[in-house]
């Protein structure tokens, strides 16, 4: 062939390049066409260079982007022409070149793909039962890798040096696990082992196959897997259940559950072919779905919930345990409660054998925790993640407006509860995995950790902060100290507040790359306002730039404060005084059983409830000391530690109480939760309220007390309670907006906050805004609540640059 009838070009790609197979998949496909070159990773990206006729190279090209591997994904693709090269014979693989700026995505861990899966069950194959078994499209990513570029001595399986089976394999251009950095077989890769609580190994032929059986006999025990360890014990044994609660400290909080495959998931739940989809692919999260009446499951396992949580086996770990004949397992994660979760094998012996009879352990290290990620099925069948971990981070969020050259590299800290972190530069947002609550000392320390490892990670190096305006978030805390050089070995660096119902808004905006004005929809439990109030049920008018508040929720006291998050009681009786006064009008309301046989679920434990006093013009709380009533009453009539809110989180809990569904929160979210779970379909009604003509306007709740305290006095059920209290929530909303929208003009509507997991609520408001001709943004992967704060602050942060104050009305 003559050299004037030959083409050279330099083919540069960004996106989800690295790690996924894609290096051997273009040197097959050069292969293919009979191209020559090479292709390498970068610090941004995968360059390839190939030489050949003009017409095959355009083949090649549009080929790459057509037929990419399972787990790849292009967001750009830059061509260059190039002089041509003599004597070049053949396509090859080289090695990775590094850089000063790593742009290039890392890539999340990913389930274990089918043809990993059919060979772990093929008795004829080398790795049959290996239960680390792996390829190019499935395996660990994020967990193991230490730095960029992502080549095994850059990952924890430096640790095994691979044998001739596995190197041929790793070696072999056409071959599935070319270049497939966790490679290992039975001779040269990682090993599992079995241990007594006290980590002496219990002898047995298979570690699975025994921690299995110990599973089947009622006992609990601790898993080593993807990104940390698992407890795990029968899910259709209550006893076995509630021992797992008491000995791990988690009272009522629901356990995730770990089904064998799909037939075993359809007996449990209702599932569509969508989330078939979600629940056996690449991703696996925990899903959380409507629970069959006949599903059987232990009553402790969601208590009160008529939903459940379910994930398939997405290690080869898990599906050779599964394949050993058992019930649905409580799959739950490997940590005392709210403490950070366990995955080095002498701190899971130290901390999980006080939990667990048994601990599974391998000896693949684990670089980084991740735990599972949640993911709820709304009533119209699309998913929501709330909480975003294994399978999504660290994907970045790409926003498609475009930011000034010179934005600044920022670190937001995020919120207190729910914590992630997020890096932001040049319009690209890597949102970290869930960290967790900040106040136990051990999360607090990982959050350090996991801000130090993803600025390490991606090489980036913050040159602005972004924290929230809450005083005394811990989250906050740390970034008044580093901006103040107060952290050894960090330069102190401008800080940007940013109000945390703004985050919210900005953070679905970021989601769906928008950066024009919303009506921004926030409502949660608790966000630091302006006014030094604490926020929670906001109409704002916003965008990246800023906000302004239109309306609100109407005041109330919290008696308390923070306590007011956990005794639903508290929030209660300040509304009902709110609303009442001193004229209490009832005596009574009901007796405990009473509200269970409205409820229909006599199986509930008692919890406490309210009554009014008609003849002392007194709030009363069963299963609340007369004595504490009276402090609550006193402390909300002196004003002392009652801070005002408009919290629609508090409005959630307070109705709860009052319909004697829960007197406690005993975790986040439970009083909300329960009071959705109990609403009745196809109920219309709604209560009355009303809104304010001031600026900002008020939405008046005090009708819609005194409504459900008129049908309490009936004896009305309190499903239909529930039901006309979610509505009216999503009528004085969809109000709220209609107003705003006349105040703006604007007709876009973005939800965002703790209470829009809410699938009644959500779906409700949604459906009544577009009958009002609003465009309707929700979240989809990014988490509503606090899991999603991050980004907002980051983008909010980015856009602001190096200006640390000011609003849409006043910048500076």
């Amino acid at each position: 062939m003559r050299k004037g009838k030959l083409k050279r070009e330099r083919i540069h790609l960004t996106g989800q390049v690295q790690g996924v197979g894609f290096r051997p998949y273009a040197c097959r496909l050069a292969g293919s066409i009979g191209l020559t070159g090479f292709v390498f990773n970068d610090a941004s990206g995968v360059t390839i260079e190939v030489q050949g006729r003009p017409g095959e190279i355009d083949r090649f090209a549009r080929r790459l982007g057509d037929e990419l591997p399972p787990l790849a994904r292009v967001s750009k693709c830059r061509r260059t022409d190039l002089p041509l090269k003599d004597n070049e014979k053949t396509f090859e693989i080289r090695p990775s070149a590094g850089g000063e700026l790593t742009d290039a995505q890392v890539t999340p861990d990913t389930a274990t793909c089918a043809d990993c899966l059919r060979e772990l069950f093929d008795k004829s194959d080398p790795r049959y039962r290996y239960p680390f078994i792996n390829c190019t499209n499935c395996g660990p990513r994020y967990s193991i890798i230490e730095r960029i570029p992502y080549d095994r001595p850059n990952t924890t399986m430096s640790d095994f040096m691979m044998c001739g089976f596995c190197s041929r394999q790793y070696s072999d251009p056409p071959d599935r696990r070319f270049h497939a950095q966790p490679i290992a077989c039975r001779a040269c890769g990682p090993m599992c082992r079995l241990t007594d609580s006290r980590g002496r190994q219990i002898a047995c032929n298979d570690p699975i196959v025994e921690a299995a059986e110990i599973i089947r006999r009622g006992r609990i025990v601790a898993i080593k897997g993807l990104g940390g360890f698992h407890l795990a014990c029968r899910a259709d044994d209550d006893h076995t259940v509630r021992r797992l609660r008491l000995r791990k400290g988690r009272d009522a909080k629901p356990f995730a559950l770990m089904v064998a495959d799909l037939a075993q998931a359809r007996r449990l739940c209702e599932i569509d072919d969508e989330t078939e989809s979600l629940l056996s692919g690449p991703v696996r999260p925990i899903c959380l779905l409507l629970r069959r009446a006949e599903a059987a499951v232990a009553d402790a396992v969601a208590p009160g919930l008529a939903t459940l949580g379910l994930m398939l086996p997405y290690t080869p770990l898990h599906h050779l345990l599964l394949a050993c004949d058992l019930p649905p397992l409580v799959m739950t994660s490997g940590n005392v409660s709210d403490e950070p979760l366990a995955t080095d094998n002498a701190d899971a012996v130290a901390h999980l054998g006080r939990i667990a009879d048994a601990i599974l352990l391998h000896d693949r290290r684990i670089q980084r925790s991740i735990d599972d990620s949640v993911v709820q099925v709304r009533s119209d069948g699309s998913h929501a993640v709330m909480r975003r971990a294994r399978g999504y981070a660290p994907r970045p969020v790409r926003l498609d407006f475009s930011h000034d050259a010179s934005t600044p590299v920022v670190l937001a800290v995020g919120a207190e509860l729910k914590n992630t972190v997020c890096l932001f530069k040049d319009g690209r947002a890597v949102l970290s995995e869930h960290v967790g609550d900040l106040k136990d000392g051990r999360v607090y320390r990982h959050f350090m950790q996991v801000v130090s490892d993803l600025e390490a990670l991606f090489d980036l190096a913050p040159e602005v902060l972004a924290a929230d305006m809450h005083p005394q978030y811990l989250s906050t805390e740390y970034a008044l100290r580093r901006s103040a050089g107060k952290l050894k070995g960090r330069p102190s660096l401008p800080l940007v507040r940013v109000q945390h119902h703004h985050a919210h808004i900005v953070s679905c905006l970021a989601e769906h790359g928008r950066d024009d004005e919303v009506i921004g929809i926030a409502g949660d439990g608790t966000g630091y306002g302006t006014d030094g109030t604490i926020w929670g049920c906001e109409i704002l008018r916003a965008s990246a730039a800023g906000f302004e508040r239109l309306g609100h929720l109407r005041y109330f006291a919290l008696p308390g404060g923070d306590a007011a998050a956990v005794e639903t009681a508290r929030p209660a009786i300040s509304l009902l005084i709110e609303t009442f006064g001193q004229d209490c009008p009832i005596e009574g309301w009901h007796d405990q059983a009473g509200a269970q046989r409205r409820l229909g679920r006599d199986e509930r434990p008692p919890r406490p409830s309210l009554r009014l006093d008609r003849a002392t013009h007194q709030v009363g709380c069963y299963g609340l000391p007369s004595a504490d009533v009276r402090q609550i009453t006193e402390q909300l009539s002196a004003g002392v530690n009652c801070p005002q809110t408009s919290s629609l989180g508090r409005l959630f809990d307070a109705v709860a109480a009052i319909s004697g569904l829960a007197g406690r929160n005993r975790y986040e979210g439970e009083a909300p939760m329960l009071l959705e779970g109990a609403a009745d379909d196809g109920i219309e009604d709604e209560y009355q309220f009303a809104l304010t003509k001031t600026e900002p306007f008020e939405i008046d709740y005090r009708p819609m007390i005194k409504g459900i305290v008129q049908d309490i006095t009936a004896d009305v059920e309190v499903g239909v309670i529930s039901a006309k209290f979610h509505n009216t929530v999503a009528a004085f909303l969809s109000a709220s907006a209609r107003r705003a929208g006349e105040i703006t003009g604007l007709k876009t509507a973005a939800l965002s906050g703790g209470c829009f997991a809410n699938r009644y609520l959500t779906a409700r408001l949604a459906e009544m805004l577009r009958d009002e001709g609003f465009e309707v943004l929700t979240h989809r992967e990014i988490p509503c609540n606090d899991g999603g704060v991050a980004l907002g602050q980051a983008v909010i942060a980015g856009c602001r640059g190096r200006c640390v104050c000011g609003h849409a009305k006043a910048p500076c």
